[in-house]
């Protein structure tokens, strides 16, 4: 996947396109688990990709989006899967070559311009870089919990239009 709008570490966006998924889930799939693989190497995520697809259809089916960033080639380098309805975030991804160069914040600054009412999350407890990228978007952590399939700790995490938002 070329992402050469990488310079130093820092991504110029204005080369970046979001948009809406297109047909091809198994690549959206491909990038989440690599993506997730590398935040949570004790995790098998190949295994879940079933769990993806089905996750991606039924909160599109019911009004809610996919927004993808795609590079200059027209390759997906992140998306979010986002329920309009709730404010909730499903899924952030980025394809690991760009973590930490900037394309997060292009992302969940669309989330946030597509919910201004306020967004909700949820995020591993132990994922401390997730932690500290969603308090500098403005999210305040909110009630802890447990992720029903892995059984790993979560901080419910929201947003607010009157929050701060991304530096």
């Amino acid at each position: 996947m070329p992402h050469e709008t990488i310079s130093q570490g820092v991504l110029d966006q204005t080369h970046y396109r979001l948009g809406p998924r297109g047909d091809d889930l198994a690549a959206l799939a491909d990038l989440w688990v690599a993506a997730w693989q590398m935040a949570m190497p004790q995790i098998d995520f190949s295994a879940r990709r079933t769990w993806l697809i089905t996750c991606v259809k039924d909160i599109e089916a019911q009004g809610g989006t996919t927004v993808c960033a795609y590079d200059g080639a027209g390759e997906v380098a992140g998306f979010f899967l986002l329920d309009l309805d709730r404010g909730y975030l499903e899924q952030i991804v980025i394809a690991p070559p760009l973590f930490g160069t900037g394309l997060a914040p292009l992302l969940i600054g669309e989330a946030q311009r597509l919910c201004p009412g306020g967004l909700t999350l949820d995020v591993n407890a132990d994922n401390l870089r997730a932690l500290r990228f969603y308090e500098k978007a403005g999210f305040q952590r909110g009630e802890p919990g447990v992720n029903p399939v892995s059984g790993l700790a979560t901080w419910r995490m929201h947003w607010s239009s009157t929050a701060s938002s991304i530096a």
